[in-house]
């Protein structure tokens, strides 16, 4: 639960975002600094915060160089907010920007700010490579030399292999796997086919094509770089295009490059504050951030699934709320893969496992899929790690304020190191 939530309503005033651009590609050359500055400036400008001091803003990235330190503080400083407006950078893998923005929302609900911003970005474009670390202690012997002799020796023991550099994986320091690989054996303990996947990829595309059509992503994604779009989705997505595709992570894997999230560029970010200051701006307020809750699993020992914490997530924040899976008009679950999505669903539904590991009286229970991610998901929009929580919150906030008859929605966001985060919207 939020914390002091019955003190103080924390409102969704609205997101913004650039496109998603799959990588190496629209924003090749952009960094994370560049695509979080342009989505702050877009937030200023839509908002009218000119010269305004929020109380805080938190964001962050995954992928960073070792200059982003102070990654957002240096984006308030180009944003056109006030500079006396703060900046905290946090990392929480893929659940980082719905993480911030549970962060100000708490702020917002104890009083201690009126209003707030949280973002994330991500870039595997401009992803930072290093050199080993071999030739990293070289450089640090050669510059603690007190005399010539001592700076100079240490170049004596330089190496070819020293200058080949190590690119950012992402696989799991403590197993050595991909996301991939992990949610393989994911898929295998829950025998999720993979019909099912490219059904649910299928649709993925469909739904975010559709929704790009009917417009509903024109207020919500500004234009960066020549790109007005999100350039990965596909219309044309059929179950026959899918399943000719090969496997990506085990030679009889189910998991391809059409169920899974491509790697992608791109930032988004959430402005929340407190009604009253959403009032006195003539601001809207879309939705508003009633829970969250962050949880992890232990991968490690090979007991559990690396993308399963939101299956423990979830049903601790319905306790929190009082509220049952079926109480929520919509349903927006990150897909980090389409078979992530199927397992966490079918755990819900299995009696055993909601009895034995999670504690449960009964089941969670299913959904209505029809309320799924209606908008689209991550298989189809894309995944800039850091980005995806608050490009979900600011769609589902707008969902929520478009459909009269909507009381809730759940958000439900996987994250590597075996955690999630996951939080409730209401009108």
């Amino acid at each position: 639960m939020l914390v002091g939530s019955a003190v103080r309503r924390v409102a969704i005033v609205g997101g913004l975002r650039i496109p998603f651009a799959r990588s190496y590609g629209a924003y090749a050359t952009a960094s994370n600094q560049d695509m979080l500055t342009a989505v702050f400036r877009a937030v200023v400008e839509r908002f009218k915060l000119q010269g305004e001091r929020l109380g805080d803003v938190a964001a962050g990235a995954v992928l960073k160089h070792s200059r982003d330190y102070n990654l957002v503080r240096e984006c308030v400083l180009s944003s056109g907010l006030d500079p006396h407006t703060p900046g905290l950078d946090l990392q929480r893998a893929c659940g980082t920007s719905l993480e911030a923005a549970i962060d100000i929302g708490n702020k917002i609900a104890l009083g201690q700010i009126e209003a707030g911003l949280a973002g994330g970005t991500d870039s595997i474009s401009d992803a930072p490579i290093v050199y080993p670390r071999s030739y990293q202690q070289l450089l640090l012997a050669s510059y603690r030399g007190r005399n010539a002799w001592e700076r100079l020796s240490p170049w004596f023991g330089l190496r070819p292999r020293h200058f080949i550099p190590v690119l950012p994986a992402v696989v799991e320091p403590r197993t050595g796997l991909s996301m991939g690989q992990s949610t393989e054996i994911m898929a295998k303990a829950w025998q999720i086919g993979r019909a099912e996947q490219d059904q649910l990829a299928q649709q993925s595309h469909v739904k975010a094509a559709a929704a790009w059509r009917d417009r509903f992503y024109d207020d919500l994604v500004v234009e960066y770089r020549g790109l007005k779009s999100d350039n990965n989705i596909r219309a044309d997505s059929s179950a026959e295009k899918l399943a000719k595709l090969r496997p990506s992570f085990a030679a009889d894997g189910t998991l391809t490059a059409g169920n899974s999230t491509p790697l992608t560029d791109g930032a988004s970010a959430v402005l929340l504050a407190t009604p009253e200051w959403a009032a006195k701006r003539n601001l809207p307020v879309l939705a508003h951030l009633r829970y969250g809750k962050a949880w992890a699993v232990d991968f490690a020992s090979g007991k559990e699934g690396l993308l399963m914490a939101p299956t423990y997530a979830v049903p601790a924040m319905l306790r929190d709320a009082g509220l049952t899976l079926q109480d929520f008009d919509y349903y927006e679950i990150h897909e980090a893969f389409a078979a992530q999505v199927l397992c966490t669903l079918k755990a819900w539904q299995s009696a055993q496992y909601c009895r034995d590991v999670l504690g449960l009286p009964a089941p969670l229970g299913s959904i209505d899929l029809g309320r799924l991610n209606v908008k689209g998901g991550s298989v189809a929009i894309g995944h800039p790690f850091a980005a995806t929580g608050t490009r979900i919150l600011g769609t589902l906030a707008k969902i929520l304020a478009g459909d009269a008859s909507a009381k809730r929605g759940l958000i439900s966001v996987c994250a590597a190191g075996g955690m999630g985060v996951t939080a409730i919207l209401e009108r």
